[in-house]
Parts: C-alpha cells; structure tokens; sequence
C-alpha cells in the first residue's frame, strides 16, 4: 500500500483533490476489512488490490487511470480481480434512466456505482469536475435508484456561498446574547432529526458550488470521524448514520489539504461524457414523432458539430491546426450544443411541418446564433468560411438567396441573414428594416431607430424566449 501510494504520488499529474496521506490509507484499510469479513475465504492479496483500486478509481481523471492501473497490475503481478456487481443497484439504475430519457452510458453508469460504493464507507463525498461532465445527473439518478429499490432518498442542496457566514451558521449577538439561526444549522439540524419509528431512509445535504476554507472548515469536524457540528452558541449537532453530505464543485484549489483528505471523492470528467448524449437526449424528447426529421438532423449533426466545436475549443479544421478562435465567454463545446438544441426547438415550433429539405437552412441558422455568435465580431468571417466549406456551397450576397444554399460570398457573411421560416428562404437583415417616423411629442431617450442589428438582436432575444 505504502509503495503504490509513494509511486503514485511521484507519477501522477499534480490534481487539487488527490489526497495520499494517512487517512487515505486507512480508508482503504476499512473497505479491506469490509470486504474481508464479507468473503472469509478471499485470499488477502486480492482483498488488498481489490480495495486500492476501487477506493481509488473514482477519484482519477481520464489520463491518470491507465497509469494508476498499470502500477496496479505491476505491484500485484498475475492478479485479477474483478470488479464487485451490484446486479439489483445496477437493473434499478437502468430504470430511472430510462424514465428520465437519458443515453444510458457505460461510462456514466460506472460513476453511478462508483458513488454509491464511496458512500457506503464515507459519510462526506465530494463529487468534482468540470461544467458540462453530468455531475447533478449522476448524483440524483443515484439518489433516484435508492429510491427505486425502496430506501427513500432525500437530497436538500445550497449554495454556501451565496451568504455571509453569520447567516449560514448562525450568529450570537456579543451584548444580548440571543441566538439567531442560520440556513445550515437549521437544514443540518432537520436532517438529523431521529427517523420515525420502523422506517428507514436516506438524507443528504448537498453544496453546491466553490468550497474554500472560508466556509468549509467549520465542517472539518462534521467530516471527520467526530461527526459533529459545533454552532457558535455551543450548540453540537451529531451527523446521523442515515445521513451524509455532498459536495458537488468544478475544483478544490482553494480547499485546504486537511478538508480534502476527509472526504471520498469521485471525479466526473467531461471528456468521458462529451456532447453527443445531450443531442441525442434532446432529439428523443422533441422530434421522436418525425423520423425522417430525426434522421435528417443527426446526419446534420455529424456533418457539421464535431469538425466546428473542434475548431472552436482546439482550433482544428479539415486536420490543419491555424490559431484558436476568441470567444466572448469561455464555453465548453456541451454550452454551444445546449445553445444550439434550444435554438432548434424554438425555430421548429415555429414551422413544425417544415419540409425536410429545408431542415438544413434551420440548422444552419441555429449553428451561426449558437457556435458563431460565441465568438468575438472580428472572428465572424472566419466562422463563415469554414461553414461554407463544410456545406459545400459557395454562397450568394444576393438581398434573397433559396433556403436550399447558404446566404453571404464575398461582401456578406451568413450573419448578415435572417432564415425565413415561412418562405424558406434567406433574407438580409437590412431588408426588413422600415422607415422610421419618430412619434410627435416623444421624449429623447425613448427613441429606438431600428437598424439592422436591433432587428437581429430582437428577433434573437424573441427566438430565445420561446423555448
């Protein structure tokens, strides 16, 4: 144990929540000891390995877990241990996926479990990663599939952040000493209210959002073996058996190494999950009564998504690297697929009986007001050509342009067009623009001239709002 955990420090990639210190090791000694005494017969070495990979995988990141399982197999030559199934956990987890409409996802399925074991031996988890890696989906469908197989699960999230200490706490007034009760202490004090009699559940309570030691290390002896929340009117609340707290955060940077060793962790890597799920998701939920649409748009997806978000996050196209884009924002590429979804959805409300044809004028629209207006003005042009290149068309600065071809050659870009729903066609922003008569007696800064860009911006905002 000591060795692989010495070579792993030495090798792995410097992460804020990696921990291997004493209290990692006894973790590890626990889960052994548990799974000892459930298989007697289980030769110890395998009981040994079979502890420091599955208390240790979950907390990985995606380049990390080759390496650590060939120290693995290097330190344990000629093993082979299985993982431990949890065939009932695992059929019911299946089933409120499935009624949720989620791509199930091996993956994902595997951080489902992986939670489910790290919070079987620690009270205090930390679930960490990135934006866009399915976070809150594995943590409530776990949630969800005790709740399936008939252990009630309830789950209270807040924001520590969002208030002053004194108000998350509590505060003790200095002269009067009257005692005035915070957000946590009181959430925290329900929660460990004794269960009613011959019933048996589960509550957790989940923060969500940074953690620093600002906040958090009032909670060091509540995550460690104390179990206790001590308020600042002396007041001591014990952690129950049925309960246990989450935290769910992008990073550990700001925690302090003594908040980072008491707590499991589990790692949920946006790459392992990408952006495909999410249309494949949206496509079930909103266009599963058009085949032909369904068809049409995920040929339109393959087409056009992954050589663009390519380009946008790495600043590959057609295999050549150039310079990177700006964006306005920093994004992930799952922002601009969910920008792009929702876009959809709302032009197709639109025209829900479109031809089939002019699907690809609507995607190419959706595609410019999602992926292209991430970026900063002086990129747009950029964005249009690669566009055309992907399309294969050359295009048209003509004022109206067929909804089958893509608007904007040499004078224009695509940005310059509006796609017409009803007409199918494309038309130039500067061609709706009417003539504007100010109304008699009309104060100043009421005045709204409309010019190309408040007509685009307009019908954005409008388009936006219909989902």
């Amino acid at each position: 144990m000591v060795t692989l955990y010495m070579l792993a420090k030495e090798q792995l990639s410097k992460q804020f929540h990696y921990d291997w210190g004493l209290r990692a090791l006894k973790s590890v000694l626990v889960m052994a000891g548990s799974l000892k005494r459930a298989a007697l017969d289980m030769p110890e070495d395998v009981v040994l390995m079979r502890a420091l990979r599955d208390m240790n995988s979950p907390k990985f990141v995606f380049e990390d877990v080759p390496l650590f399982l060939g120290l693995l197999t290097d330190l344990f030559p000629g093993l082979k241990c299985p993982r431990v199934g949890y065939p009932d956990f695992n059929k019911a987890c299946n089933q409120v996926l499935k009624e949720s409409e989620f791509v199930i996802i091996d993956w994902q399925m595997d951080k489902i479990v992986q939670l489910y074991e790290t919070m079987m031996t620690r009270h205090t988890t930390m679930i960490v990663g990135p934006t866009g890696g399915g976070k809150s989906v594995v943590l409530n469908s776990m949630c969800n599939t005790q709740t399936c197989m008939g252990l009630p699960t309830k789950i209270t999230v807040i924001n520590a952040k969002m208030i002053p200490l004194s108000e998350l706490y509590g505060e003790l007034d200095p002269v009067t000493r009257d005692w005035t009760d915070g957000l946590l202490s009181n959430i925290f004090r329900d929660m460990n209210k004794p269960l009613p009699e011959g019933k048996d559940e589960r509550r957790y309570i989940c923060y969500d959002g940074d953690v620093d030691a600002l906040w958090v290390e009032n909670m060091n002896s509540v995550m460690d073996d104390n179990k206790l929340l001590t308020l600042p009117n002396g007041e001591r609340i014990r952690l129950q058996p049925f309960a246990a707290m989450i935290f769910e955060v992008g990073d550990l940077q700001y925690a302090s190494p003594a908040t980072v060793s008491r707590a499991g962790m589990v790692w949920v890597d946006p790459k392992n999950l990408g952006y495909r799920p999410y249309f494949e998701r949206w496509l079930v939920r909103n266009v599963k009564d058009n085949p032909e649409r369904t068809a049409r748009l995920e040929e339109l997806f393959s087409k056009y998504v992954p050589e663009l978000v390519e380009w946008l996050m790495l600043g590959l196209i057609f295999g050549e690297y150039e310079v990177k884009p700006k964006m306005v924002l920093p994004l992930t590429d799952l922002n601009l697929v969910v920008s792009l979804s929702h876009l959809l959805a709302s032009l197709f409300q639109q025209a829900p009986d479109s031809d089939v044809k002019h699907v690809e004028g609507i995607f190419l629209a959706c595609l410019t007001w999602s992926f292209g207006a991430s970026l900063i003005q002086s990129e747009q042009r950029r964005f249009d050509s690669n566009l055309k290149r992907l399309s294969g068309m050359t295009g048209s600065d003509n004022a109206s342009v067929p909804g089958t071809g893509v608007p904007g050659q040499t004078k224009f870009t695509i940005f310059d067009y509006r796609y017409h729903i009803q007409n199918q066609n494309w038309v130039q922003w500067s061609t709706e623009v009417t003539e504007f008569t100010p109304t008699p007696g009309c104060k100043f800064y009421q005045i709204l001239v409309p010019t190309a860009d408040t007509i685009r911006s307009t019908w954005l905002v409008d388009t936006c709002v219909q989902v």
